[in-house]
């Protein structure tokens, strides 16, 4: 079972990068870089399309990543 599950926390974490990876960037100019993105903190422009698609799919990869390393820490507790 533990080694099931490492395999999976590895299988997890290297999609979890892919993912990570593949967002595209929202910095589009070198200003945005010195005054650190605040101009975006209020837009009200919400991601479409492949970007609000990848944010899903990091944030459920993140949530599978964190329960198995959980269960493994329960596993190796009992």
């Amino acid at each position: 079972m533990n080694s099931l599950l490492m395999v999976l926390l590895w299988i997890v974490s290297i999609l979890i990068i892919g993912s990570v990876l593949l967002q595209p960037s929202k910095n589009n100019d070198a200003m945005s870089s010195l005054s650190g993105g605040a101009d975006d903190l209020f837009s009200d422009s919400k991601p479409r399309g492949f970007e609000a698609f990848m944010q899903k799919v990091t944030a459920i990869l993140g949530i599978v990543l964190f329960g198995i390393a959980l269960i493994l820490m329960w596993l190796s507790a009992h």
